[in-house]
């Protein structure tokens, strides 16, 4: 998996109680764009993430 800065985290929420989840990616932390990420959730949480299987990067277009 490879994210840049801007990019959006999309958690399908598999094995989470809270369900899809979207973050934007705010700092790689990982060689060459790899994990992990620190994301910033809508409500203002920030966390450190590592991927899992059923995790998606989307690049951010232009007007998001």
């Amino acid at each position: 998996m490879r994210a840049t800065v801007g990019d959006l985290l999309h958690t399908h929420g598999v094995a989470s109680a809270r369900g899809e989840q979207e973050a934007e990616i705010i700092e790689v932390r990982g060689a060459q764009n790899g994990p992990p990420y620190l994301v910033r959730f809508a409500d203002g949480e920030e966390r450190v993430i590592y991927p899992g299987p059923e995790t998606v990067v989307r690049q951010r277009e232009p007007g998001d």
